[in-house]
Order: structure tokens, then C-alpha cells, then sequence
């Protein structure tokens, strides 16, 4: 009868321990997602609401290129970056769907990660610097903000607006590395010494999707900017608008 009823209680023991597991993991794949996704949605439009006077382009300045059609605004502007925490602007794929808009903070601590969702690497360069412009953000949970970053495909575009304008880059490759290549944080990813000359963008997530065991980067570079007073680029104008919460 003790045995029998030892036996017993370790069962349950054992059912109970698995109840609280499937719940923990429900909470890491979809709380926390849903958490992070209305937080984020929030500084989004805090953001977006700030440039509000900006959404509609300006009469025409620069010289429009022959070839692509888009008008040559010059060399980049770049800002200083803000404090630990301060938000420097929202990024937008169309990859990852329509709605896709996420702020950009400084910093890449825990605490920015879980709820504001892509953290700006301190030591890299801003939006639209020669060098690298380096970005980290979860896969899975507390918003999973590069969930998708796999399926980006050569050619695709990636929006960053700043105070100062829209910074458009164009998706190259990717590489799958060790959580301790922190080299791909230079100037030049993986290239200690060289001079950058292009400005790169580079988002740098967990690997496997289910996992944190390798870091999965994925690269992109500038192809032009244009001024907040010239209004968003049109392909995403209407996200623009969705993400202040006026479309």
C-alpha cells in the first residue's frame, strides 16, 4: 500500500510538473508576444505621431536619377544617438507583412529587447552611416520581431525612419554564425581592419527559430535616403500611416 501510494503521488507529481512546463512555454510563445506586440505597437505610434507633420512629401528638392527614378537627396544625414532606451526611429519590412512597423531603441539589454522589441547595438554606427548599423531582436517570443527575417529574399527592401528621414536598404544575404562571432558587429562585418565603405544594416537574431545555439545575420545596404520633409517613400506610405494609428 506505501509503495502503491508513493507510486501515486510521483505521478501526479509528475502530471503536475508537466501541466506547469506546458503552461510556461505558452506563456514564453504567446504572452509575452502578446505583451510586447501591444507595447511596441505603442512607442510606435508615440513615434510615428511625432513625425505626424511629415507623413506628405514636400515640393520637390534634389535631382530625380534617370535610371531608378528615385530623387538624389544627397549624402545621408546621420544623427547622434540617443540615450540608453531612446527610441531612434520605427523599421519597416514589407517581408513581414503589411502591417510590419517596429521601433528602433538604443541599447541591446534585456530589459529593451523583451518589450520594445529591435535594439540598436551601441557601438555600431547609426541609420545611414558608412559602417555597420547593427540591430538585434527575438525570434520567438516578447514580440518576435524577426521571426521572418528567413524568409527575406535578395532585392527586398528595408525601411528605417528617423527624425531625419527615411533610410532605404536593400536586402544582400545572410550568415549563420556563433553567438561569440562578435565580429560581425564591425565597421565591416567579419573583416577586423578594413575601412567600411558601404552602410550596411545588419539584423541579428537567435538560430534555430526554437532556439538560441547559433545567431542567424542578415545583411543589407543602403541604396538612398530621403528627408522626413520629402514624406515617406510611396511603397510604404500607407504603412506609415497605419502605424500612427490614423489609417
Amino acid at each position: 500500500m506505501i509503495l502503491r501510494r508513493a507510486v501515486q503521488i510521483f505521478g501526479e507529481l509528475l502530471i503536475t510538473a508537466g501541466i506547469v512546463a506546458l503552461l510556461f512555454v505558452a506563456w514564453q510563445l504567446w504572452w509575452t508576444n502578446v505583451e510586447s506586440n501591444a507595447t511596441q505597437s505603442e512607442a510606435v505610434r508615440d513615434f510615428a505621431r511625432e513625425m505626424g507633420g511629415q507623413a506628405s512629401p514636400a515640393p520637390g528638392s534634389g535631382a530625380a536619377d534617370p535610371v531608378t527614378g528615385t530623387t538624389d537627396h544627397g549624402t545621408p544625414v546621420v544623427s547622434e544617438a540617443p540615450g540608453h532606451g531612446g527610441t531612434i526611429g520605427i523599421m519597416y519590412i514589407p517581408r513581414f507583412g503589411e502591417n510590419f512597423a517596429r521601433p528602433i531603441v538604443e541599447g541591446t539589454t534585456t530589459d529593451l529587447l523583451d518589450t520594445l522589441g529591435l535594439g540598436h547595438y551601441s557601438e555600431t554606427s547609426m541609420p545611414g552611416a558608412v559602417g555597420n548599423f547593427a540591430v538585434a531582436g527575438h525570434r520567438q517570443t516578447h514580440g518576435a520581431v524577426l521571426d521572418n527575417v528567413h524568409a527575406l529574399v535578395p532585392g527586398d527592401r528595408i525601411y528605417v525612419q528617423t527624425r531625419d528621414g527615411y533610410y532605404v536598404y536593400v536586402y544582400r544575404n545572410n550568415r549563420i554564425v556563433l553567438p561569440s562571432s562578435v565580429d560581425v558587429l564591425l565597421p565591416v562585418p567579419s573583416q577586423p581592419g578594413v575601412r567600411p565603405t558601404e552602410r550596411i544594416l545588419s539584423l541579428i537574431t537567435c538560430n534555430p527559430r526554437f532556439g538560441s545555439e547559433e545567431r542567424f545575420v542578415a545583411y543589407s545596404v543602403l541604396d538612398h535616403w530621403q528627408p522626413a520633409s520629402a514624406g515617406p517613400p510611396p511603397e510604404i506610405a500607407a504603412q506609415v500611416t497605419r502605424a500612427s494609428g490614423e489609417g
